[in-house]
């Protein structure tokens, strides 16, 4: 959808701009994570803010605002305002003098993207650059957190499984690089919308290469100067879906499985979903019989069970009704294929043969996975597929995104501000005044109430001044940063 810019956001901002004291000239405000949810992580992995910045403050901005005639882009404006909230606003008179100037008078400091953001310490603060837009600061808080909070928490728990995975492949002795791959980004048709599925997609490609979003990685090429023809941006594999299994019959099952891995991919990795009907029967009947064309190939056969309770599925239910039940999947295959000994004394399945789980996968189910695996004698050499279930079910409150102003000046003085509601728990309390974000042994610290002097002197570096982007980073960069 195509609109101007300044309906993108609540409505109760439209009048804010007449709420502020008399003789406001300046807005100060930050972003910052409050608070997490998750027991096991207590910093944010900041991300998102370069495609906000080119997609909307650049590209939107100058597309539907100040490359349109004042004359449209003032009428659509007063019409939407005028049918929804009446007629009685002051003035339309400061929208009219910013298309006037032609770009948007605001300065963003952030840390750099792919930092980890404690608790409580801002990523980001705006503020306006001429007087006469204070009112600009806060108004683009909708829009902006809107961007952001999606595409940080989803880094945050790409960069939570790939600290899991990290531990459980040192642990059983995993190649490091089987890691990269082994979080796969299974989410798109189940998040809220495109562009949602674009921003988490490109925050888990921050932590792993392993994705069947692809549009994220056509983002991070236009956004974060990523390029795949000479780097690794993300990567997937050729996989089933139920109506190929089923298309083939249930009496051709084994059919349909010596056709995939014999004719049509008799090289790579095929990943062929294998809980059409019974998975019990295709780890052991199917498998059996098609031992030799499988290790024959030059590549990996993926099995993928797609229901149950994952973490039985996988590595065996000890309360299971049948011996395939209580073994599990990856047992089940090291019965047929076999494999060696890592070098911290754990089974590794033979490279031909390998497991996938997607279903409703999360932190918890992953590190159970693990572990099971782990007190059974096996590496961690189970893929993951992470949907909707890790990347949807979160909100702007899974890590307390929110803006707040901290210090405004009214007749030229300077006035600290502060929110501390006297119902909340603390949570919600905001710093105070111009803040500064120092880095000290590796972790990044707030201190507010401090000088202008102090305050440019931070951690917190302008990236955009005056409608101009003043600093980028690339995908390797961030990926860099994020992986120390």
């Amino acid at each position: 959808m195509k609109t101007n810019p300044f309906l993108l956001t609540d409505y109760y901002k439209v009048g804010h701009v007449f709420q502020y004291p008399d003789n406001t000239t300046l807005v100060y405000s930050n972003l910052t994570p409050r608070s997490s949810r998750f027991k096991q992580i207590d910093s944010m992995v900041f991300f998102g803010l370069q495609y906000f910045m080119k997609a909307y403050l650049l590209d939107y901005f100058n597309e539907n605002f100040f490359q349109q005639p004042k004359d449209k882009v003032m009428a659509d404006y007063k019409r939407r305002i005028s049918t929804s909230l009446g007629s009685g606003l002051p003035t339309y008179a400061h929208l009219e003098k910013l298309h006037d100037l032609g770009y948007l008078p605001i300065e963003i400091k952030a840390i750099p993207e792919g930092g980890q953001v404690p608790i409580k310490v801002p990523c980001l603060t705006v503020v306006n650059t001429l007087p006469d837009f204070y009112w600009l600061t806060n108004f683009l808080e909708t829009i902006l957190s809107a961007s952001i909070w999606q595409a940080s928490t989803s880094a945050t728990m790409a960069h939570a499984y790939r600290k899991l995975l990290n531990r459980y492949a040192a642990e059983t002795g995993m190649p490091a690089e089987f890691v990269q791959w082994q979080g796969h980004d299974f989410s798109f048709r189940g998040m809220s919308s495109f562009e949602t599925a674009i921003l988490s997609g490109m925050g888990h490609l921050l932590s792993f290469t392993g994705t069947d979003t692809i549009p994220a990685i056509d983002a991070l090429e236009q956004y974060y100067h990523a390029n795949a023809d000479t780097e690794l941006i993300g990567g997937s594999v050729p996989a089933t879906e139920h109506s190929v299994m089923c298309s083939g019959s249930k009496d051709g099952e084994l059919e349909t499985f010596k056709r995939l891995i014999t004719e049509v991919y008799p090289n790579g990795i095929i990943s062929i979903v294998s809980d059409t009907w019974d998975l019990w029967k295709v780890c052991t009947e199917y498998l059996t019989a098609l031992k030799e064309d499988v290790l024959k190939r030059d590549g990996k056969v993926v099995i993928r069970p797609d229901s149950g309770d994952p973490v039985k599925i996988i590595c065996g239910d000890p309360a299971g009704s049948t011996e395939n039940e209580r073994k599990g999947v990856v047992e089940l295959l090291w019965d047929v294929f076999g494999g060696t000994i890592t070098d911290k004394g754990y089974k590794l399945l033979d490279s031909h043969i390998g497991a996938i789980y997607g279903d409703s996968i999360n932190l918890e189910r992953a590190e159970a996975i693990c572990e099971s695996l782990k007190q059974k004698g096996f590496a961690s050499q189970t893929v993951f597929g992470i949907g909707s279930y890790t990347y949807q079910y979160n909100t702007r409150d899974s890590f307390g995104m929110a803006m707040k102003a901290t210090y405004v000046e009214i007749d030229g003085e300077g006035r600290e501000i502060f929110k501390n509601p006297v119902t909340d728990d603390g949570t919600k309390k905001s710093a105070t005044g111009l803040l500064q974000v120092k880095e000290e042994n590796g972790t990044y610290i707030l201190y507010d109430k401090v000088s202008w002097a102090q305050e440019k002197d931070s951690a917190l570096e302008t990236v955009f001044i005056n409608g101009q982007l003043v600093k980028e980073y690339s995908l390797q960069e961030i990926r860099e940063r994020l992986a120390k």
